[in-house]
């Protein structure tokens, strides 16, 4: 009699377990994951872009990061080597004025603001190519970019030269360190861009570029 209980037992278990072996298992649809946008300045490498901190130019990246970096686009204070191919006279260091503009011989003053120096070489050749030479070979490299200002919290605020790859923290360093009242994440970037200033918070890693500048805020506690 219990050998007939244990086997009626066993026989239900394992009807029970086909039964559940039988039922589809509910199916999760893959949600898509949007591909990340990375950023990078200056041969430094990629970044997450957190969108508060900008401008920037931002691209998807497919299969590994891709790369972007704005043109560099001339304005007051940068000053330039313009090389005409066979014209000593021509050839010779220029400085962008307030005006936006470099001043050469036999052509006078040509717009430089918001060109990158590709650009403003291909103006020359044109403005030389109406009267004045049949075919001219015109390069303009920048010998030194116009100034940063760096203000608020810093030991010695001003206006500074602009150093190649540089960030928030390089330049808070070239103006002599944090002054003893500073906020480090109250940092605001001023830039200029298509003839608009622009004001954004900004980290420590945030790269600097000519012409930018920079506050650092005062902390209530």
């Amino acid at each position: 009699m219990r050998a007939r209980s244990l086997l009626g037992m066993l026989l239900a278990a394992l009807a029970l377990a086909g039964c559940m072996r039988s039922r589809p298992y509910p199916t999760v649809a893959a949600v898509p994951q949007a591909p990340p946008q990375v950023l990078q300045y200056r041969g430094e490498p990629a970044q997450t872009v957190v969108p508060q901190y900008g401008p920037a130019v931002v691209v998807p990246a497919t299969g590994g990061p891709y790369v972007a970096e704005p043109p560099y686009l001339l304005d007051s204070g940068d000053r330039l080597r313009v090389v005409v191919f066979g014209q000593t006279g021509l050839t010779n260091t220029y400085a962008v004025d307030a005006g936006g503009r470099i001043s050469l011989p036999l052509i006078g003053a040509v717009e430089a603001r918001g060109r990158t120096p590709q650009q403003l070489g291909q103006e020359i050749a044109a403005s030389l190519r109406r009267g004045y030479m049949r075919d001219p070979h015109v390069t303009v490299e920048i010998v030194a970019y116009r100034p940063f200002f760096i203000l608020g919290e810093v030991t010695t605020p001003g206006q500074y030269p602009y150093v190649a790859h540089m960030t928030v923290e390089t330049a808070v360093a070239i103006a002599g360190g944090f002054g003893p009242r500073a906020s480090k994440g109250e940092v605001t970037v001023s830039r200029v861009i298509q003839g608009q200033t622009t004001k954004f918070n900004a980290p420590l890693s945030y790269p600097v570029q000519p012409g930018d500048t920079i506050r650092i805020k005062e902390r209530w506690f």
